[in-house]
């Protein structure tokens, strides 16, 4: 069995390839060629007396799909609680407790043919490319193909992925406007990914102008409230959000008016809409505005885009509302058969992790 680190994995990785496992991927699901089970969150039931407002938290999600020929358990092992920025926003945060000053967060991948474990790989930097490639699928399906101007919720590591993956997608995009609510961070991305895109990255101190005159407009935070109003989408604009609640916080980037407001609502995954009681994106359904059929998935967007946008004044929403373990299947493998070539990694017997007697 190998196990690869965070390195081993952006040496043999690349955001183009992060793209095409996924998507062919999210068309096999669609297609009843992958698995996958709802992601879970487990939190322990008392604080811990070392940080205050902080609790032991345990999530996990797994699946699997047919030309990966592997099954990925995907978990995090975390202390969780809140934080206040600027203004009283608050946002979730983990706090590095593991030795070392560290977190865990490893994907395991298990042969579909074989049974045993192949790999034991730690998830953060598949996990940021794996949202923002999600999303930049969302936003090529859904948005207008001519957007010059784009606004962008946040200034960390998940906003610095859907910036990349959204101008790689839609490269007529001139002017990203970016909104956080500390100012040096937003002012800091924005010269940082003014010179790294050679695009026009411009901070705005008010959310509104981050809205007003973009057609695109994407929020990767880690907030627990709307990062704008509703009413002040223009005709026409396509709206990403990466936070939904979650079955235990109720955690949101978008207000019930967009979501009222949207022609076209689609999401990664309808199963976890119930699972976990996303009332963000259930709104329209429940106030009677739209039917829960006529929200779509995006694997079936991607076999069937007449299902998406059908005119430019079209307001678009796509809801990246959860992880999958069949995406840290699809890219774990692929990452895994390029590491062993490359000779990355280390190796541990695999028989230390096989058994003689069936339990």
């Amino acid at each position: 069995m190998r196990i690869l680190s965070n390195q081993d994995v952006e040496r043999v990785f690349d955001a183009d390839e992060c793209l095409r496992v996924l998507e062919a991927a999210y068309r096999e699901y669609a297609q009843g060629a992958a698995a996958n089970r709802p992601r879970n969150h487990t939190y322990f039931p008392k604080e811990d007396p070392r940080f205050e407002g902080f609790r032991y938290r345990f999530k996990s999600q797994e699946g699997g799909n047919v030309s990966s020929g592997v099954w990925a358990l995907r978990i995090t092992s975390d202390m969780v609680g809140t934080e206040l920025l600027a203004g009283g926003v608050k946002r979730r945060r983990l706090l590095p407790v593991a030795t070392g000053e560290r977190y865990c967060g490893l994907i395991t991948l298990y042969s579909l043919q074989r049974l045993e474990p192949l790999a034991m790989i730690h998830d953060s930097y598949i996990q940021k490319m794996r949202v923002g490639a999600t999303s930049a699928l969302g936003i090529r399906e859904l948005a207008n193909d001519d957007v010059r101007t784009a606004g962008l919720f946040g200034s960390g590591w998940q906003a610095q992925a859907h910036l990349e993956y959204m101008l790689s997608v839609r490269p007529s995009v001139e002017e990203v406007r970016v909104y956080s609510p500390t100012a040096a961070h937003r002012e800091r991305f924005a010269v940082e990914w003014s010179r790294r895109t050679g695009k026009r990255i411009v901070p705005v101190s008010d959310p509104h102008d981050a809205v007003v005159g973009c057609g695109l407009v994407t929020c990767a935070t880690a907030g627990f409230d709307p990062c704008f109003d509703g009413a002040a989408l223009e005709p026409g604009t396509h709206v990403t959000s990466i936070t939904s609640p979650d079955g235990t916080a109720m955690r949101r980037e978008l207000d019930d008016t967009t979501f009222d407001r949207a022609d076209v609502i689609a999401v990664f995954s309808k199963e976890q809409v119930h699972h976990d009681n996303q009332i963000d994106i259930l709104g329209p359904v429940e106030r009677g505005l739209k039917s829960f059929e006529e929200i779509v998935e995006l694997g079936d967007l991607l076999l069937e885009p007449s299902l998406g946008r059908a005119d430019r004044e079209q307001i678009t929403v796509f809801a990246n509302n959860t992880g999958m373990g069949l995406q840290f299947a699809a890219v774990g493998a692929f990452v895994l058969e390029r590491a062993e070539r490359a000779g990355l990694g280390q190796e541990v017997p695999t028989e230390w992790l096989l058994e003689e007697t069936s339990p």
